[in-house]
């Protein structure tokens, strides 16, 4: 590793302020604005929010592996190629009729066959995490990995439902962080659980749009 890349990650690993008696990094504190605007963005269906996905991402990777939230970490970095292509998504995408990407809900059958990968794949997830690394969560861990990778699909495809599972996964997430002391993240999250509930709503007002307007 170069010295100047050391000392970069040095320096985002140094605390920059203390909150309820626990130091907070610089990086924490970067990825925590950076997330909030991703968010923001995402509510107003603005490709931005890929890019500052990106960024916050490769904080949060930092942060977490330092943690031990393996899969956590490796999710960011999942992450990163997913916005890449959800990125792609929102800027060339196109639904089933070539039409280009609108905010529209996933049929029943869709949303159960989601529903049935992503319950499958947490045991195995969790299985991974407890054989193969010493994180003392793997479960907990496994869970938001793998819901959060549920989500960021439904979300590259415009898909109203990402938001009641962004929901889950943000209140899963802040009982984890909670429990690694990660007191600024478990903020972060609190934060995107009550904006995850506010994009159901928008969103789902955005899928009925279209049809409002080719019924006038």
């Amino acid at each position: 590793m170069s010295g100047g890349v050391a000392q970069a990650l040095e320096w985002l690993q140094a605390a920059a302020f203390t909150a309820w008696g626990v130091p907070v990094s610089r990086a924490e504190s970067l990825a925590f604005v950076l997330a909030l605007w991703m968010v923001r963005c995402n509510l107003r269906v603005n490709p931005l929010a890929w890019p500052l996905a990106i960024a916050s991402s490769a904080l949060y990777a930092l942060l977490f592996a330092n943690s031990r939230l393996y899969g956590e970490a490796l999710l960011q970095l999942v992450f990163i190629a997913a916005a890449l292509w959800g990125w792609w998504q929102w800027l060339r995408g196109t639904q089933d009729d070539g039409r280009a990407l609108q905010v529209r809900h996933l049929d029943r059958q869709g949303l159960l066959w989601l529903c049935a990968v992503t319950l499958a794949a947490w045991p195995l997830a969790g299985w991974l995490l407890a054989r193969l690394t010493d994180s003392d969560v793997p479960y907990a861990d496994a869970f938001t990995t793998v819901a959060s990778l549920a989500g960021q699909w439904l979300l590259g495809r415009k898909y109203v439902q990402n938001w009641p599972a962004w929901l889950l996964v943000n209140v899963a997430s802040v009982a984890l962080f909670a429990f690694k002391g990660l007191w600024l993240t478990v903020l972060l999250y609190a934060l995107f659980a009550l904006l995850s509930a506010v994009g159901w709503r928008r969103w789902a007002r955005l899928a009925r749009e279209p049809r409002a307007l080719a019924s006038a």
